[in-house]
């Protein structure tokens, strides 16, 4: 005679909730242990006038290059 219970089969939900309990959420690290590689370029949400946006776009691809060349002159960078 054995002494070990019967083991009961695992339910989806059972199942679901095994693999969300092993999960660890990812946090970012905070800014200022973020490594900075040089020439590196940050992807952002910008509002700008549309007559703007117009005459970089009107030259062809390439626009967002001329926007970041043309703050850069502005800014003296």
């Amino acid at each position: 005679m054995s002494t070990d219970r019967p083991r009961r089969p695992m339910s989806a939900r059972d199942k679901a909730e095994a693999l969300f309990t092993v999960a660890v959420p990812r946090v970012a690290p905070p800014a200022e242990k973020r490594i900075a590689i040089p020439g590196a370029r940050e992807l952002v949400s910008l509002r700008i006038d549309s007559d703007v946006l117009a005459h970089f776009q009107d030259e062809g691809p390439g626009w967002q290059d001329r926007i970041n060349a043309a703050l850069r002159r502005a800014t003296g960078l």
